[in-house]
């Protein structure tokens, strides 16, 4: 699927959910002096500019990060890198997973990203270039079943597929499976959309029988503007780091008085 591009959406509610539990695991994960390997599958354009039109059109982040990011505490992970993103990039510029990511990793660290859109491989090359990340023009799935186990073998893997595939949602919970059985250390998280249509619900049941430990987090919100089908975020994470549950019940917080 080569016609979904983020640039319409970054920032928006779904973003600050996924992005910022993203922050709070790789904030702990890096702590310890032990290298890892951070993957990532959808990886994007890598950084967005919310003054673009396509970004105004939609009006996305304008409910999201501008309405959320002050509700966090100054010396949040997520806050914390998006001051420094922004320093580089400019104050209308938005960091994609990527970009957030690197912010975190270290000498010795390890980045593994795949692009398979051709447009949008080219601009996450040019962004990504001086973090030395290891970039790859494939699908996603597949870049992620070739590379775990992973070296280092201690690492987190993101899962941020878009979703127009519909077949994503029955397949998605075989790839986990053949992940985890490869990296069954990893930390594997999924992000996946909160849809009127419920498109979502088999696929979590699938998962959580699958990986009865896992923790997964919902928030729910108002959608974007009339029709629009996403209601909410999800975050299904296999072998979470310590502390994410308490991370995830701050979003809870968060994003209370926001539910639809």
């Amino acid at each position: 699927m080569l016609s979904y591009q983020h640039i319409y959406h970054a920032g928006n509610l779904a973003d600050v959910h996924k992005h910022a539990l993203l922050c709070a695991m790789l904030d702990y994960m890096t702590r310890k002096e032990k290298p890892l390997t951070y993957i990532e599958t959808h990886a994007g354009r890598g950084l967005y500019d919310l003054a673009s039109p396509e970004a105004v059109k939609t009006g996305e982040a304008a409910q999201g990060v501008e309405v959320l990011e002050a509700r966090l505490p100054e010396d949040h992970p997520y806050r914390r890198r998006l001051r420094e993103e922004r320093a580089l990039f400019g104050p209308q510029s938005y960091p994609g997973s990527p970009l957030f990511a690197a912010g975190f990793l270290r000498d010795g660290d390890v980045m593994h990203l795949a692009e398979l859109h051709p447009q949008e491989h080219r601009a996450l090359a040019k962004v990504m270039e001086p973090w030395g990340a290891h970039l790859r023009a494939e699908d996603g799935f597949r870049a992620a079943l070739a590379l775990a186990p992973p070296t280092p073998r201690r690492g987190l893997m993101l899962i941020d597929p878009s979703f127009e595939v519909k077949a994503d949602y029955a397949a998605i919970p075989k790839h986990m499976a053949a992940i985890a059985r490869k990296w069954n250390v990893g930390t594997i998280a999924l992000w996946y959309p909160l849809l009127t249509s419920g498109l979502h619900r088999p696929m979590i049941e699938e998962l959580r029988r699958q990986f009865p430990d896992a923790l997964c987090h919902e928030v729910r919100f108002p959608p974007a503007r009339e029709g629009h089908g996403l209601v909410g975020s999800g975050m299904f994470i296999v072998n979470p780091p310590w502390g994410t549950e308490d991370e995830a019940a701050r979003l809870t917080a968060l994003f209370k008085g926001l539910s639809a």
